[in-house]
């Protein structure tokens, strides 16, 4: 396998992952600040221009954090990160999809990409306040979630990657607070060798 990432974007979650299986997998950095997600060589790979993007064994290529998550899950499940019980696994998938789609994609596409959402300059500082709001409201709603657990759906799942990368941005890379139970989740991802693993590799130790 090989994961196509960029330090420290959603794609770290992804990463995460993959050092939980424990299979051997090469990383590739695309620089996305040099635009070389656009480059042939890259949209060769993935046409959307996007990270994560995962080349599996079969040469067949995924694209797609949720999608990306749930088939390493599936495919290896002796590393256990996929909820057995239809409900968990729902609620995995329903958790995924919160933090990607909405977390991610409404809130912190706000904060960083305000041009994306207003033309204007003038307006940008209102598209970036909304974009913290949409944010914090989520990680609020994880927070409730998180009451009396270690993790989201029980045991650790691949739902906690999500969680982690959207946390990682918050506080790591925007120096924010967390909710308790959320800044408590963030600690024990943290502790992971597996993160540990990652933050080293990508730079971000």
């Amino acid at each position: 396998m090989k994961l196509f990432y960029a330090p420290g974007a959603c794609s770290i979650g992804i990463h995460v992952l993959l050092e939980e299986i424990g299979k051997p997998y090469e990383a590739e950095a695309v620089n996305l600040r040099e635009g070389a997600q656009f480059k042939p060589d890259f949209t060769a790979v993935n046409p959307k221009s996007k990270v994560p993007t995962l080349r599996r064994d079969d040469g067949t290529v995924l694209t797609e954090y949720p999608a990306i998550a749930v088939w390493l899950s599936s495919a290896f499940p002796e590393a256990k990160l996929l909820p057995k019980e239809a409900d968990s696994l729902a609620r995995a998938l329903e958790y995924t999809d919160f933090a990607v789609a909405t977390l991610h994609m409404q809130g912190f596409s706000r904060i960083f990409r305000p041009s994306n959402y207003a033309p204007t300059e003038s307006d940008h500082e209102a598209v970036k306040a909304k974009g913290e709001e949409i944010f914090a409201k989520g990680l609020g709603i994880f927070d409730k979630a998180l009451e009396g657990k270690d993790w989201l759906v029980g045991d650790f799942s691949f739902a906690d990657s999500a969680l982690f990368y959207v946390c990682f941005w918050w506080a790591g890379r925007l120096g924010k607070t967390l909710p308790k139970n959320v800044a408590a989740h963030y600690a024990r991802m943290n502790a992971r060798p597996s993160v540990q693993r990652v933050l080293k590799a990508e730079g971000l130790a």
